[in-house]
């Protein structure tokens, strides 16, 4: 395998294939695991992933063809955080990771007007109240007591009326024995060719923490780790994929390519202002965030056509021999656009065994 971009960290063009876990970081079990995004940044980050808890039966059919893991729960978690017979190696993890799902805060859904409601996914499982599951991830954390937690969510759950629910995940956070903490980081930065900014809430055990705690003000105390990337960014026009000349000239969409420029939303063109998931990407820039919604996105800059499996897969970070479960485009936009890119997660694991994992004597707590 060809590796162009030898500058960062880790590369976003890899297989499976060849690939070496190995697996000496620590333990990670994975909530809302979808097809295994963050796993898989585990896994290049060296660590060694257990398992999953997924409630879509499709995700959790190609996170098991891709990641083979030890054990994997395909229930809702109201019901997988209440079990008395979980195995023993998940009370003694390094990681609990998790990310629930975050649509009921995203700038771009409804927010307020769907918090409280059910919604079901589309595979068919039972409906859910969203905007509840962050805390029945924390009730699990509380049960099983990891060393850290860590959860991703939308940049949207710090804005308006939401920010009373970053509060309250604190305040639950602190409950369970952890101190909590949580950073804006932007994947753009962090070796991938994909402009997307997710929060990231990560917590450390409370007995664990005392030889990195540092004053951040004067009435915080927390322990100190830095998550700030700088990598050099990735154009589009690395991994374009020039061999594909499909033309699509057959949609109300596809006729505001015509007229929009490089980096431009075609909603900037449109009368009413539609259309605004889609843009023609930059080929000097990141493409912008991958959203699982089928038949919009990001468009090539130079060939009339929304990005193909190849380029959705590379701007991503998934390996190239990633295992969708089919071939069509909108599977792989599906799972790619509901899971952290690997490397995003890679780069944060990293930080989190270099800087605290590693110097923890847990034989020690105070």
């Amino acid at each position: 395998m060809v590796v162009k971009n030898i500058e960062h960290k880790f590369p976003y063009e890899w297989e499976l294939e060849t690939a070496n876990f190995t697996r000496d970081k620590g333990t990670v079990f994975s909530c809302f695991a979808c097809g295994g995004g963050s796993s898989l940044g585990y896994k290049l980050a060296g660590f060694d992933v257990l398992g999953c808890n997924e409630i879509d039966p499709k995700m959790i059919e190609a996170y098991t063809a891709n990641n083979h893991p030890k054990y994997a729960f395909l229930e809702p978690i109201q019901d997988f955080k209440n079990r008395d017979d979980l195995p023993e190696e998940l009370y003694n993890l390094d990681i609990l990771d998790g990310s629930p799902p975050c649509s009921s805060f995203s700038m771009a859904g409804n927010r307020e007007k769907d918090w409280g409601k059910e919604k079901k996914f589309r595979e068919g499982q039972s409906d859910q109240i969203l905007d509840t599951l962050f805390f029945d991830f924390i009730d699990l954390a509380n049960k099983l007591q990891p060393k850290i937690v860590i959860a991703e969510n939308v940049k949207g759950i710090l804005f308006g009326e939401a920010k009373a629910y970053v509060a309250r995940i604190y305040e639950e956070f602190d409950k369970a024995g952890y101190y909590l903490q949580h950073f804006v980081l932007n994947s753009a930065y962090m070796g991938i060719s994909q402009r997307r900014e997710r929060v990231f809430f990560i917590g450390m055990r409370k007995d664990l923490a005392k030889p990195f705690l540092e004053q951040v003000d004067l009435f915080t105390v927390l322990p100190k780790i830095n998550m700030k990337f700088n990598e050099s960014v990735i154009p589009f026009r690395e991994i374009a994929d020039s061999t594909d000349r499909t033309i699509i000239n057959h949609t109300k969409v596809s006729e505001y390519w015509d007229v929009v420029g490089c980096g431009q939303n075609f909603s900037s063109k449109h009368p009413k202002g539609f259309f605004f998931n889609d843009n023609k990407a930059h080929p000097d820039r990141p493409v912008n965030t991958i959203a699982a919604t089928h038949g919009h996105g990001s468009w090539h800059y130079d060939i009339k056509r929304l990005l193909n499996n190849i380029e959705l897969i590379k701007c991503s970070s998934f390996p190239l021999d990633y295992d969708f479960g089919g071939t069509k485009n909108s599977a792989v936009k599906y799972l790619v656009g509901m899971s952290v890119p690997p490397v995003m997660m890679a780069q944060i694991a990293c930080r989190i065994s270099e800087q605290w994992l590693s110097k923890m004597d847990t034989d020690k707590k105070d």
